[in-house]
């Protein structure tokens, strides 16, 4: 078995494959305070919750956009499976062509949605990852990596209109009746949601066309249900495409480790 760690701002999600069947998946909180013992622990439980052993994972691999706790996350993979983990990081070989200026900055989250989109979807392809920020990635016709676009999350926008407006509450993420509300909160979640629906239609329709061709356009992440109901330019949702990027990266690197003894 293998463990993936798509490790997020504000989530851990995990998932456990056997080959390339997933097991098991799981979304945990990204507490920053946990130490490795306590997120052993917390794993270890994760694994019996679903009749999964321990003693059985074979790997682990971990993508993190987080570098404060990834230390931790891999010192605690160690401990608790004896297993040392593959972190995915800028000096890896993910087999495709990163066409940022400085590639190194490209988030290790991102590079494994633009793998495991590839070799899902082919080329060429847009991804739209709803986290803690909302990632637009451009993927081409050959799976190059091209670049995309950035823009802040959902719940950040929320957080922010609450903090920065004295009279505006905290709202719940839900959808609205219409677009006209006729109280605070309505108008502030009719604001956020067909807003943002709007802002990824016209992030996706600019990439598009600067992709050209006809690209596929994909949508993961925790927030995508919400926003993708509201538009049609975002047709799938592949929730765990992170985790099947970083289950592919974790292949290639056993295969060409394989190769080289």
């Amino acid at each position: 078995m293998l463990l993936c760690l798509d490790v997020g701002n504000t989530n851990i999600h995990l998932g456990v494959f056997r080959g390339a069947e997933l097991l098991a998946h799981w979304d945990i909180s990204n507490n920053r305070d946990r130490s490795a013992d306590e997120l052993g622990l917390l794993l270890v439980q994760l694994f019996g919750s679903r009749g999964l052993e321990p003693a059985g994972l074979g790997g682990a691999a971990i993508a993190s956009v987080v570098p404060m706790v990834t230390g931790t996350i891999a010192d605690a993979v160690r401990r608790t499976f004896a297993v040392e983990p593959f972190v995915l990081g800028p000096d890896v070989d993910t087999g495709i062509d990163v066409r940022y200026d400085d590639p190194r900055e490209v988030g290790a989250d991102r590079v494994a949605n633009a793998v495991g989109g590839f070799a899902k979807y082919g080329g060429p392809l847009i991804v739209v990852d709803f986290g803690t920020a909302t990632t637009f990635d451009a993927i081409a016709v050959d799976g190059a990596y091209l670049g995309g676009a950035i823009a802040p999350g959902l719940r950040i926008s929320i957080e922010a209109l609450s903090q920065r407006a004295a009279r505006l509450p905290r709202i719940d993420l839900v959808r609205p009746l219409r677009a006209i509300g006729t109280n605070t909160a309505a108008s502030m979640q009719s604001g956020i949601i067909f807003g943002y629906a709007g802002l990824v239609e016209a992030l996706v329709d600019r990439i598009a066309r600067e992709i050209g061709g006809t690209p596929r356009v994909i949508a993961t992440g925790g927030l995508a249900e919400l926003i993708v109901r509201e538009t049609g330019a975002v047709p799938v949702v592949d929730q765990h495409l992170t985790l099947e990027g970083l289950r592919l990266l974790w292949e290639r690197r056993t295969s060409a480790r394989g190769a080289a003894r």
